[in-house]
């Protein structure tokens, strides 16, 4: 059964490095048996970063008819067992907006989290946004190729026409005061324009895969892959506009509607 030094050393082949920012998407049951269980997995996930490194996770929120409060609300359950204990770790801290909100533990938790925008809450000034320009790594450990949740922002930023678009009013909790905000986002429910298949960010991520964009190893009982968060990005917005993109004739935007 896997121990929390073999995890760390299984991280340690894959190419995380202490002081690096890694956002992971997680998958328990694909890890196997571990003694001390998802507790163990954080452990070596935090180990492998080191004291100077972040781990982060998106969590978004389990909506359960009560108002957003970053300080209370669960991880969604559908991000997995995971999300939930990174966002409840001593430590750890949790961006405001809803639907797009992270949470991360370590050196650079407070300065991934901070101000993130509740309009477009995937494009610049997100914390996705600061996980490229901190030359961040995406893990998947075990977890689906269509949980990339770093393609939405090369959704955001990518030139495409017709781009869906969510505006909706949202209770939230700040500083312990209870008030309504205007969320405006992209459609991350759907895929962001109408012609794109459900499914498309497996097969983009698996293109990325094939372009050798990941390092590929064991860890416990699970595939994982590692990448970096620039090159992933810039793959993504280029596999996007090459196919729902005309950005040569000038009519495909990347403007907020």
């Amino acid at each position: 059964m896997p121990t929390q030094p073999r995890l760390a050393r299984d991280l340690e082949r894959l190419g995380i490095a202490p002081g690096d920012l890694v956002m992971v998407h997680a998958s328990l049951r694909a890890v196997g048996p571990v003694a001390g269980g998802g507790d163990t997995v954080m452990r070596a996930l935090l180990d492998a970063v080191g004291e100077s490194g972040t781990l982060a996770a998106y969590v978004d929120w389990e909506d359960e008819g009560s108002p957003f409060d970053p300080a209370a609300s669960r991880a969604a359950r559908s991000h997995g067992v995971l999300a939930e204990l990174l966002r409840g770790w001593p430590g750890a801290r949790r961006s405001l907006n809803p639907g797009a909100s992270m949470a991360a533990v370590g050196a650079r938790a407070e300065w991934l989290c901070a101000d993130h925008p509740l309009r477009y809450g995937y494009g610049p000034g997100s914390p996705l946004a600061k996980l490229v320009e901190a030359g961040g790594k995406v893990l998947l450990l075990g977890s689906s190729l269509e949980n990339v949740t770093l393609l939405h922002h090369a959704e955001d930023v990518a030139r495409l026409a017709g781009k869906r678009v969510l505006r909706f009013a949202q209770p939230i909790v700040v500083d312990g005061v209870e008030r309504r905000v205007e969320i405006e986002e992209f459609d991350t429910e759907h895929p962001v324009v109408p012609d794109a298949p459900d499914d498309y960010f497996g097969a983009l991520v698996a293109d990325a895969l094939a372009a050798g964009l990941a390092s590929t190893g064991p860890v416990g009982g699970a595939t994982a892959h590692l990448f970096a968060a620039r090159p992933l990005h810039e793959f993504a917005v280029g596999w996007m506009e090459a196919r729902w993109g005309d950005v040569d004739s000038g009519s495909a935007r990347s403007s907020r509607e």
